[in-house]
């Protein structure tokens, strides 16, 4: 129990001593109401009438003064107060005659309420003065009214009573400390583990959604803010917010046993899987929501299907490559050979072409298959980009122009940059060759810039080619699908799995003004200062 007006002591402490205040102001004001209806002298055996009328409205006045002045548990002025209170007790216990006045009980009583607001030695040491006051005053009475000589054995069992209150109440109060303690210790700790639990809501990547049953968002971790692209959430209703996920969920209430389809929360977000729980919290049914980024879990799906097309393609290329050589090499004699005439000489070049061709299939699935790791690395990207141009230039015909454009930010993200520069290399050479077919001069456009909803660096390559129909938009990323009679169709596949092998993605867009867009979104974004 409190001592002082210190801490989360200090409420109780105060209602403590505002009902001590009470208590004496009621002992007070009975004594005064006693002495005025003159009953006080057929209750009362008193020593000293006129002295008892005085000092009980002494005691009313005194303790009406400590009410109004002492409000403030401070541990000096209540062991004052305790004291002057066990002294004027001891007073009206004397000029009241002693034991019979019952103002003896009323000191016990006095004394256990003191033990609660001071400290141990203090308060037995009260209890002291309660007992040897009692015993002395009792002796003194005996000494003027005989008749008092057998109050002793009442005096002695009050101050005895003293003692023993004051003991018991300290020891309900140290057994009342330590059950305090211990619940201000597990309040903090379960303070600290809700801290706790709260920080690392937050820092989950792994997006967490509670709604009630209104729709409404109650709780919002920064994960599922950043999956969705929203910068607040909290009490926002699900539909107007997100409307695809909450497409999600009617496919859940429809049939849980099935799993939802995976959602865009925005053009350039990640794939997302959700996922529903009920949450039954008291009377209210809520949902909990788990939204997961299928990049990553696309990135070692990635990893394990190269992996496995590393292990096939190495054990057939021997097998196809050395007949594939022979029947280049026959090819070859028999067009030398002079016999032959116009026809079959056109016949052994198209073997010669189509033996080229399935070689440089090979080569890029070879090359696919044994396509390291990628090794990200803090890149800036318009330092890189300018660099990368420049030595690109330096390897253009004349009737080829690369030009570049980049944003006043710098921007930093983390990507591999051998396979950045392949895949960079191969979009240019793609836009040169397309914007050729319809232009003297074949020119390709590379954007840099910043994506103002999700705050990721962009990367565009443009041409001015005849664009991609709208019936092959969807096939062009597939392996081998080509529309160039001497393409391969590994090209766009390899850039787009190089991408998400380090998280970014790559995806196609018609040009605005005609030709085609392929835009780089990276997963990583830094800026520098």
């Amino acid at each position: 129990m409190p001592h002082s007006g210190k801490g989360a002591a200090a409420d109780p402490g105060r209602r403590l001593l505002s009902l001590y205040h009470l208590y004496r102001l009621t002992i007070g004001l009975a004594m005064v109401l006693l002495v005025a209806s003159d009953l006080h002298s057929d209750l009362l055996q008193m020593s000293s009438p006129e002295w008892f009328r005085r000092a009980a409205g002494f005691y009313l006045l005194f303790n009406l003064a400590a009410a109004f002045a002492l409000r403030q548990p401070h541990e000096r002025q209540l062991t004052a107060l305790a004291f002057c209170d066990i002294i004027l007790l001891l007073v009206l216990f004397y000029c009241a005659g002693g034991t019979p006045s019952g103002i003896g009980t009323m000191m016990v009583i006095s004394v256990a309420i003191a033990n609660i607001l001071l400290k141990r030695h203090m308060g037995l040491l009260l209890a002291a003065v309660a007992s040897i006051g009692l015993v002395l005053l009792t002796f003194r009475l005996s000494l003027s009214y005989p008749a008092a000589s057998s109050q002793f054995v009442q005096a002695g069992a009050l101050g005895a009573l003293s003692f023993t209150a004051a003991l018991l109440v300290q020891s309900l109060i140290s057994r009342l400390q330590a059950s305090e303690t211990l619940a201000r210790e597990r309040a903090r700790d379960v303070a600290n583990l809700e801290e706790l639990n709260a920080l690392i809501l937050q820092r989950m990547r792994t997006g967490i959604l509670v709604i009630d049953g209104q729709q409404r968002v109650m709780l919002a971790n920064q994960g599922a803010q950043n999956l969705l692209g929203k910068s607040a959430l909290v009490g926002a209703e699900l539909a107007s917010e997100c409307p695809e996920l909450m497409s999600r969920l009617e496919q859940w209430r429809d049939n849980p046993t099935l799993r939802p389809d995976a959602l865009t929360a925005t053009p350039s977000s990640p794939a997302l899987q959700a996922s529903f729980t009920p949450l039954q919290q008291g009377n209210a049914q809520n949902l909990l929501i788990f939204l997961e980024d299928l990049s990553q879990v696309a990135q070692q799906a990635q990893q394990l299907k190269l992996a496995s097309l590393g292990r096939l393609t190495a054990g057939i290329a021997h097998e196809i490559r050395n007949p594939l050589g022979a029947i280049s090499h026959a090819a070859q004699l028999l067009e030398e050979s002079e016999a032959l005439d116009g026809p079959d000489r056109r016949l052994a070049q198209i073997i010669q072409d189509h033996s080229r061709r399935m070689n440089l299939i090979i080569e890029n699935v070879l090359q696919l298959s044994r396509r390291r790791q990628a090794e990200p690395q803090l890149l800036d990207l318009k330092y890189w980009i300018y660099r990368f141009v420049g030595e690109y230039r330096t390897r253009l015909n004349a009737n080829q122009t690369l030009h570049v454009e980049a944003d006043g930010q710098n921007l930093q993200t983390r990507m591999d940059p051998n396979q950045l520069i392949q895949v960079l290399s191969n979009l240019v050479q793609n836009g040169l060759r397309y914007s050729a077919q319809r232009h003297a001069q074949a020119q390709v456009w590379l954007k840099l810039y910043c994506d103002r909803h999700s705050d990721l660096p962009v990367l565009e390559v443009h041409d001015d080619g005849p664009g991609v129909p709208p019936d092959n938009e969807q096939h062009i990323f597939e392996p081998f699908f080509t529309t160039d009679s001497q393409g391969t169709g590994l090209g766009l596949y390899l850039s787009r799995e190089l991408c998400e092998s380090n998280q970014a993605r790559l995806d196609y867009l018609p040009g605005k003004e005609g030709g085609s867009c392929f835009r780089i979104v990276f997963a990583h974004r830094r800026k520098l200062g």
